[in-house]
């Protein structure tokens, strides 16, 4: 009668633990990425000074609702986007890129800007963390648009830097489905031209 080898045994018991252990740490990830929280990194100035070069944040998943990540259908309603929403959506014009900007006009509203200054309805549109760094106007959308009207399940959005980004402005609106999120944790952020961490910036609120 042959015996079983106790050691091999074990061996394979802690084989089996450890890829257990593993496959279920990826799909908790993969859970919490896909429909939780997921972080992002900022490329560009088009919100300065809400959001600087080299900051990484938190962007809530859920907080619109719980969608397909393949077509982004909201399989459980939470809520909309609110105008002052920092939100992560992407881009029209390029699915594969991530854009993030600020709510300024939400379905229905009507959106026009007047020398710099935006309206909503008639109303002026006031953003504090919203700057206008450059003095010179120009004719062109990005300091002077005619009133659109936000249509229905759509938001218009532009970057807190008004007179460098690249916006509702100049493509259009942002589909609700193509929002990936809320921006709302500012986690860690890294100066490459000085070579050092912002410390101040880290684990801060998005205003």
């Amino acid at each position: 009668m042959l015996k079983k080898n106790p050691g091999k045994a074990i061996g394979k018991s802690l084989v089996r633990e450890y890829t257990e252990a593993i496959i279920i740490a990826l799909l908790l990830a993969f859970f919490i990425r896909t429909f939780v929280v997921q972080a992002f990194k900022i490329p560009s100035g088009s919100m300065i000074p809400t959001l600087l070069i080299g900051d990484h944040i938190l962007v809530n998943k859920f907080g619109y609702g719980v969608k397909n990540p393949l077509n982004g259908d909201t399989w459980i309603t939470v809520g909309d986007p609110h105008r002052h929403d920092v939100i992560v959506f992407k881009y029209p014009q390029n699915p594969s890129q991530d854009f993030i900007k600020r709510v300024v006009g939400v379905a229905g509203d009507r959106v026009e800007i007047v020398h710099k200054k935006v309206f909503v309805n008639g109303e002026p549109f006031v953003e504090p963390n919203a700057v206008n760094l450059d003095a010179e106007i120009f004719p062109s959308p990005r300091d002077n648009m005619g009133a659109v009207t936000v249509p229905p399940n759509s938001v218009f959005v532009m970057g807190d830097n008004r007179d460098n980004s690249h916006d509702s402005r100049f493509w259009g609106f942002v589909d609700l489905k193509a929002i990936r999120g809320k921006a709302f944790m500012l986690y860690w952020s890294w100066d490459s031209d000085n070579f050092t961490v912002r410390w101040k910036r880290l684990f801060h609120m998005i205003p």
